[in-house]
């Protein structure tokens, strides 16, 4: 046998079985060294440089600008403000009202932000509550419940249009709530709305209260047309209340030239053919 065939047969000899894989070398980014080095780099660049790049606001930035490029796209896409319905709206200045919603035509309607439109429209006089609502894609919903006035606050010699929660709703161009009650004394406000239950319960008698004056923090004084006072008790007006009306509709006492009717006392009903008692003046706000 020649020296290549014997050279042949040995090298057949030392193969690998037939059907077994022949092993590979493992790549070096899958070997465990390379991957607790890489682990600890990690680790090192997230405690230094990763620290500084929260710290510098990179990352903030770059939300802040993937956030902005999201919203130019859906603009382009037409999701932008075509239209505002406005709903709720009787006295407060539709102007002053778009300017506080502070949007525009054409603006990404993803980037208005509700809230803030919330809280700028709150503050407007005439509005108790608000709500905001993205219509999408292009229409945004304002709906607003406004303050009714209950009455005209006298206080110190000024006037204040207030509502049944005695907050001011404002204080100039009261001309046209004339007809309302005029209301006197330091925490008037805050009692006016029980005082309007009260007057309320006799709606004919309710027609000639032209002025109301808190006397000394407990209890009211009224001031009939005609020039006719009325004292109310510190405790069950109500029931005085519809004393006065009982008796204005069986005798007729106030079309008797009367000028005091004093209900303060719970069995009876005093009527006083006098000029008006000092203490009586609006404004006085003192007990008689």
């Amino acid at each position: 046998m020649s020296y290549a065939a014997k050279t042949s047969a040995a090298t057949k000899n030392h193969r690998e079985p037939r059907g077994r894989p022949r092993k590979r070398a493992t790549p070096i980014w899958r070997r465990r060294w390379f991957r607790t080095t890489l682990s600890s780099l990690v680790i090192i660049l997230l405690g230094g440089t990763g620290w500084w790049s929260i710290r510098s606001g990179l990352v903030e930035r770059v939300v802040v600008s993937t956030k902005w490029q999201a919203i130019q796209t859906s603009a382009a896409l037409g999701f932008r403000v075509d239209e505002v319905l406005v709903v709720g709206r009787q006295e407060t200045d539709r102007a002053r009202l778009l300017a506080a919603l502070g949007i525009v035509r054409g603006a990404p309607i993803l980037a208005f932000d509700v809230e803030e439109a919330k809280i700028r429209i709150s503050r407007l006089p005439w509005i108790r509550k608000v709500s905001v609502e993205r219509m999408l894609p292009d229409t945004v919903l304002l709906t607003v419940e406004e303050r009714a006035p209950i009455a005209i606050w006298q206080h110190r010699g000024t006037l204040a249009l207030i509502d049944a929660a005695g907050e001011i709703i404002k204080r100039d161009q009261l001309e046209r709530f004339g007809d309302l009650l005029l209301v006197v004394g330091e925490d008037a406000p805050d009692h006016t709305a029980a005082l309007m239950k009260t007057l309320g319960s006799q709606p004919e008698l309710l027609d000639l209260v032209e002025a109301a004056i808190r006397v000394g923090g407990r209890r009211w004084n009224l001031r009939l047309s005609g020039g006719i006072d009325v004292q109310l008790p510190e405790e069950n007006a109500s029931i005085a209340w519809l004393r006065l009306a009982q008796y204005q509709r069986s005798h007729g006492v106030l079309q008797r030239d009367v000028k005091i009717v004093d209900l303060r006392l719970p069995d009876r009903l005093i009527v006083r053919k006098a000029p008006v008692v000092e203490g009586m003046e609006l404004g006085a706000g003192q007990e008689t």
